[in-house]
């Protein structure tokens, strides 16, 4: 829709990143009052927040480069445009992981009750960050004729101009912020670590798996489905399992 948010002369700010960084403030704000609640160290999350931001960058710009290639493999100097959108959830999540998974570890520090304490911040974070998808046009729609349908016409926009599409990237912020709610009314409910973020994973999954259907941007596919649909398939099973399991070894203590 409107892909560059401020221009000063020869400067300009882009639409997209602004709410990425809007996203990701927001979700490290939401973690850190949580963290106070909660008696943890504050500064705890903001070291935290410092390495997940470097592992969702670093893995959600290479899967979706990768998932890209045919483009990039004759731009390859864009691979650095992350102005211009082009962050792949999966890939940042996955990113976000390991890096949290390294810093937990290294400190000693509770991963389950961690990820409990962040998950409706992702969820929270993500929603925001999605306008800037919208702005740019990236993860843009299938054509339709429904009411509230949208037209790109913004010529540096990365979606398909004049034609009535899907708004999935205002799809995925409604899904986003309606499990942050669903996280946020379960938390003081919580019965066994780990059980918020994994009811963030499957709920984000489900979510992500219907709206791929809607999505009309190139993406990988495996059979009939995208790669984000088997990636959402996983998410799904794994959720299950640990909620299944989780709770069995809290009785076995």
């Amino acid at each position: 829709m409107h892909p560059i948010l401020l221009k000063i002369g020869p400067l300009s700010v882009p639409t997209y990143g602004f709410f990425v960084a809007a996203g990701f403030l927001l979700g490290v704000a939401l973690a850190w009052k949580k963290a106070h609640q909660e008696g943890v160290d504050p500064n705890i999350i903001t070291d935290l927040a410092f390495y997940i931001l470097l592992g969702t960058l670093v893995g959600a710009r290479v899967y979706y480069v990768a998932e890209h290639w045919y483009y990039f493999k004759v731009r390859p100097w864009e691979i650095l445009y992350l102005w211009r959108g082009g962050l792949a959830f999966y890939g940042g999540f996955l990113g976000a992981f390991f890096m949290a998974f390294w810093y937990v570890k290294k400190h000693k520090l509770p991963p389950l009750f961690l990820a409990d304490l962040t998950a409706p911040s992702i969820a929270a974070g993500e929603a925001v960050g999605r306008l800037g998808c919208f702005s740019a046009g990236c993860c843009y729609g299938k054509p339709s004729h429904l009411p509230w349908a949208v037209t790109f016409t913004n010529p540096h926009s990365l979606a398909p101009l004049g034609v009535p599409l899907h708004p999935t990237q205002l799809y995925h912020a409604l899904a986003n912020f309606i499990i942050f709610l669903v996280l946020i009314w379960l938390y003081p409910k919580r019965r066994f670590p780990g059980q918020i973020f994994f009811t963030y994973l499957f709920l984000y999954g489900l979510a992500r798996f219907f709206i791929e259907f809607f999505r009309g941007d190139p993406r990988g596919y495996i059979g009939p489905l995208s790669l984000p649909q088997w990636f959402s398939l996983l998410a799904m099973a794994v959720s299950v399992a640990m909620m299944t399991y989780l709770p069995s070894r809290k009785k076995e203590k």
